[in-house]
């Protein structure tokens, strides 16, 4: 049906724009345009950033604290613009999958829930600019934005399950199943791990590789680098932590890291050689080349003193990461046989 047929098209696209604003998202936060625009849900009270020498005299009167810089506010802005048009797209999935609720193999209660988690994201969003970029706000902005690709992908592959069986091979067992799922869930807390170093402005306290400042255990206090909650009015743009809290939570991040790589790593060898179908080794060795690309990229960063395209790579292939694992375990689960 035409209403189906619509609703495909829109997890598609809006999966690809989901991914799109993750990226832009980083390019703003590495740009330090976090707060480009002071207010919120306009830029200096307006709903395009200001560019002529007559709004840009009027912003700065209205907001004296904050003067209006064009190249970052017109970064935030097209974010924004970006992420709200995702909104509208989640907006309308849920509209198609109610209409069509009662037609076999609707998807409806996660078209619906996404249309809550995007206006949840918008308050972060909102929250990020008022809240003076409080690192737990930011944080939660960007993990809410990878559960929102997360769930735009697996709605994407539930509407194309057509073309594979339903029934779970018997090449894939219930071992797989659960070593996938623990996979899955330690990238995403290593995600939040490297939210929180980029959020805190950490990412270069750990200078030298594969050591941290020379040391293989630098002072840390983990304490002040974990407290989530500092207080309200005070701006955390460049970074509020001293150096033994930045440099836990960068440490923190490395071990993540080497975690990360040894769980994901093994197990996309693993299913290599241990299943038969086809789609399931393809999605392996797609999160291999991820794994490895994504932990050379931490390395660039580090040794190259954090260049904003190779930082900015590294949040986008952190999410290709992320959709990978979310795709090996679809597969697994259904059985990953064409029919």
């Amino acid at each position: 049906m035409v209403g189906s047929s619509w609703f495909k098209v829109l997890s598609i696209v809006a999966t690809v724009l989901a991914l799109v604003v993750i990226v832009l998202g980083a390019y703003v936060r590495l740009s330090d345009a976090g707060l480009g625009c002071p207010d919120w849900p306009g830029c200096y009270g307006k709903v395009f950033a200001p560019t002529s020498q007559t709004e840009i005299e009027s912003a700065n009167t209205v907001f004296p604290e904050r003067p209006v810089e064009i190249a970052k506010a017109w970064k935030e802005m097209v974010h924004r613009y970006f992420a709200s048009f995702l909104g509208l797209l989640i907006v309308a999935m849920a509209a198609i999958a109610w209409v069509n609720r009662k037609q076999a193999g609707q998807q409806v209660l996660l078209p619906v829930f996404l249309v809550g988690l995007v206006i949840f994201q918008g308050m972060l969003g909102m929250w990020t600019v008022t809240l003076l970029l409080k690192p737990v706000v930011v944080t939660m902005h960007l993990l809410a934005g990878m559960l929102t690709l997360a769930l735009l992908w697996f709605v994407t592959l539930n509407t194309l399950q057509v073309n594979y069986e339903r029934n779970v091979s018997t090449d894939t067992g219930r071992f797989f199943k659960i070593w996938a799922a623990f996979a899955l869930m330690v990238v995403y807390c290593q995600i939040a791990l490297g939210g929180w170093t980029s959020t805190n402005y950490v990412a270069l306290h750990c200078w030298g590789f594969p050591t941290c400042q020379g040391k293989w255990l630098p002072e840390m206090d983990f304490s002040e680098g974990f407290t989530l909650w500092r207080g309200l009015g005070k701006s955390y743009e460049g970074g509020v932590l001293s150096n033994a809290a930045g440099v836990a939570v960068h440490f923190s991040h490395r071990l993540g890291a080497l975690l990360t790589f040894f769980i994901v790593g093994s197990l996309g060898v693993t299913l290599l050689f241990a299943v038969e179908s086809r789609i399931v080794k393809m999605v392996s060795v797609a999160v291999l080349l991820l794994l490895v690309t994504q932990l050379s990229l931490g390395v660039a960063n580090v040794l190259l003193h954090l260049p904003i395209p190779v930082a900015v790579s590294h949040n986008g292939v952190a999410a290709l990461l992320l959709l990978s694992l979310v795709s090996l375990n679809f597969f697994i689960r259904i059985g990953g046989r064409k029919r």
